[in-house]
């Protein structure tokens, strides 16, 4: 989904197929956008550093 910004959103592979627990991510310039699909276009966004992302990634890979 591309909100107006032109931020195409993708959901997480790991979401459930029937509507909840939904979470999407968004590539941007320099932040990681983060979102509860179920709330989208009406609900918060949290952006992490692209840095941070990473990391975050890392750790959970690593268990």
């Amino acid at each position: 989904m591309t909100n107006g910004q032109g931020i195409t959103w993708v959901k997480s592979s790991y979401s459930g197929a029937d509507g909840g627990d939904c979470v999407e991510l968004a590539v941007g310039e320099r932040t990681m956008p983060v979102r509860d699909s179920k709330c989208a276009g009406s609900g918060p966004v949290i952006e992490f550093g692209r840095a941070a992302f990473g990391r975050f990634l890392e750790s959970v890979r690593e268990g």
